[in-house]
């Protein structure tokens, strides 16, 4: 049996970093994504592994893994945050013409409300 395309757990030929193919990391290791569904960031870790596999428009596309370990709660969200956030989904949502809130972000191809931007522009 021939081992799978990336697997380099040593990282020889990947520049010392060790890999593996789609979905055979070993147990102990997880992408950004996967840390914070679990309220988790790498927390300044270097990357500790990599998978790739095979793009479908071609080449190969990578995906860090971080180690569970040395992983760090999340920040909580402080009340200036939240201001600044709110702040900015709210300019995103304000029609620069009309100077209402749409109640959704803007499309940015039209710059304004669906209201002001009319049928004509809707249609194209």
């Amino acid at each position: 049996m021939s081992r799978p395309r990336h697997w380099d757990p040593d990282g020889a030929s990947h520049g010392g970093t060790p890999t593996y193919p789609w979905r055979m990391a070993p147990a102990g290791y997880f992408t950004r994504r996967q840390l914070r569904a679990r309220g988790l960031r790498p927390g300044g870790q270097d990357v500790a592994a990599q998978i790739m596999w095979r793009s479908r428009y071609g080449g190969t596309r990578p995906a860090y893994l971080y180690r569970l370990a040395l992983a760090r709660p999340v920040r909580p969200m402080t009340p200036a945050k939240a201001a600044a956030l709110a702040k900015a989904n709210a300019a995103r949502r304000t029609c620069p013409l009309c100077g209402t809130d749409a109640g959704y972000v803007l499309p940015a191809h039209l710059g304004t409300c669906l209201t002001c931007a009319g049928p004509a522009a809707l249609a194209a």
